[in-house]
């Protein structure tokens, strides 16, 4: 018999992939393999392309499977996302929220961080993947959201690991570079100017998504995604 859990859990992945496919603003992440620590960004609304392809650094070991994922076909010896492998996930996943130093009006909700404010990375907190305010009994590992550099001066939230799977990695988000060719730990960063534009374009109202995987995927996103264009360089 059907429990009543798994017709619960069945209808809330439906849901989700419902989401994801109705997205209308679609940041597009292609590298060319798996151990690809950088890669080309393209935005598309609809059909339409908005911006140039942007340049962005990716985890320091590339790429992997964010916790699983349905959404492509892949081979089982490829590699999955693990808490502290300095690789990005690859994957589709939402944008939810927006984030930063300071006051700001962008569309997507927005955290105005403090030096209180921390992201969970400590595995066996039941915070785990969280961004909240430091509480009363500090969890053993942990980053704050307001550093003494601009690397989180504003970023967004890519929706990652949201069931807060034990060690399948947390606290990813797209942020400003240390540097140009700077890979990250694990998040997707680029240049302030190219963040701000994309962060004051991305409308909650779209469903804005991040899709983020290495070349050979390409024809499976054009597949889930035909309307968007892709001539660009990133498929040379």
């Amino acid at each position: 018999m059907v429990s009543y859990f798994m017709i619960k859990v069945f209808l809330i992945f439906t849901l989700l992939q419902f989401n994801l496919l109705m997205a209308r603003q679609i940041l597009l992440v292609v590298g060319d393999n798996f151990s690809s620590s950088k890669a080309k960004l393209s935005c598309f609304d609809g059909s339409k392309r908005v911006f140039s392809d942007i340049d962005v650094n990716l985890g320091r070991d590339g790429l992997a499977w964010g916790v699983d994922d349905k959404n492509f076909k892949h081979n089982a010896d490829e590699p999955t996302k693990h808490e502290g492998d300095g690789k990005s996930p690859a994957g589709i996943f939402s944008l939810t929220d927006s984030f930063g130093y300071d006051d700001n009006d962008f569309l997507l909700p927005y955290i105005k961080t403090t030096a209180n404010t921390i992201c969970v990375d400590d595995v066996n907190s039941t915070l785990y993947t969280k961004i909240v305010d430091m509480p009363s009994k500090e969890p053993n590992s942990f980053e704050f959201m307001k550093r003494t550099d601009d690397q989180y001066k504003i970023g967004a939230v890519v929706a990652y690991n949201t069931d807060a799977v034990k060690g399948r990695g947390s606290c990813i988000f797209l942020h400003v570079q240390k540097a140009a060719d700077h890979p990250t730990s694990g998040c997707t960063s680029m240049k302030y100017e190219d963040l701000e534009k994309i962060l004051r374009w991305l409308d909650p109202l779209k469903k804005p998504i991040l899709v983020q995987v290495p070349k050979q995927y390409l024809p499976q996103v054009l597949k889930r995604f035909p309307q968007i264009n892709l001539q660009t360089n990133i498929i040379k």
